[in-house]
């Protein structure tokens, strides 16, 4: 690993806690006009998500209503269950499914599970992943912005990967933490171009998480816009669950 790659792991809480641990459990709640456009502007308020450390696995408690629970699997599908474990909802390729009219016009829970799940579990497994195999990076020129000059990492994510779009960038300043992150959320359009930013960082058992995220449209320049704000994340807790 580059020194700018393990700089950033250091940061956010360290090798050792990220091998040792199994899960991180956090509460999610999410909206902005991109899920509003969707008609899924509160589908996630005040969710109990756990997230794995071993595969890109990820749950949704509660979701979409009480008694139920969403999950995001290894392979990229989708479904939703009750607590006990009877499936109720699944759809083995909701990537593919984005593609039709419906989806241009309007989503349903499934939709925004699986846009949300990977989403969070991109944010939060970065930049741990990236020690992993598969994953290309190269570090770019530094970038200046709110009166800081932060260092540029390129990371092209595996194609077996659930994510926005396969090149990203991630902006780590001089503490080594991820303050912006830019892709393009290809589930919603090839030109939906994002600056994400990443404020109010706090540790959990030692993991260092930002507790508020923006999202804005990212112009042909790089720079951000001011509006809209396309979407808002708010994690107000988390912890991390080790092997006993």
């Amino acid at each position: 690993m580059s020194e700018l790659v393990q700089r950033a792991i250091d940061a956010h809480g360290g090798s050792d806690l990220w091998e040792s641990a199994d899960e991180i459990t956090l509460e999610l709640s999410a909206g902005g006009l991109a899920f509003a456009t969707k008609f899924q502007g509160s589908a996630v308020r005040a969710t109990n998500v756990r997230i794995s450390t071993r595969a890109q696995r990820v749950v949704f408690e509660e979701f979409p209503r009480e008694g139920r629970r969403g999950i995001l699997e290894p392979d990229g599908s989708v479904r939703i269950e009750t607590n006990s474990g009877e499936v109720l909802a699944n759809r083995s390729d909701p990537r593919g499914a984005f593609g039709d009219a419906r989806h241009r016009l309007w989503w349903d829970r499934m939709d925004i599970l699986y846009f949300a799940t990977y989403a969070i579990w991109t944010y939060v497994c970065s930049p741990f992943v990236f020690a992993g195999e598969g994953y290309e990076l190269s570090e770019l020129g530094p970038w200046s912005e709110e009166g800081e000059q932060w260092e540029r990492l390129a990371v092209r994510f595996p194609a077996s990967v659930q994510t926005h779009s396969p090149q990203q960038v991630f902006y780590i300043d001089q503490q080594g933490l991820i303050r912006r992150h830019d892709y393009t959320a290809e589930v919603l359009s090839d030109r939906a171009k994002a600056a994400h930013y990443s404020m109010d960082f706090e540790t959990f058992d030692g993991l260092v998480l930002p507790t508020r995220r923006r999202v804005y449209p990212r112009k042909p320049d790089n720079q951000r816009r001011a509006h809209p704000r396309l979407v808002w994340i708010d994690v107000p807790t988390a912890a991390v669950l080790r092997a006993a």
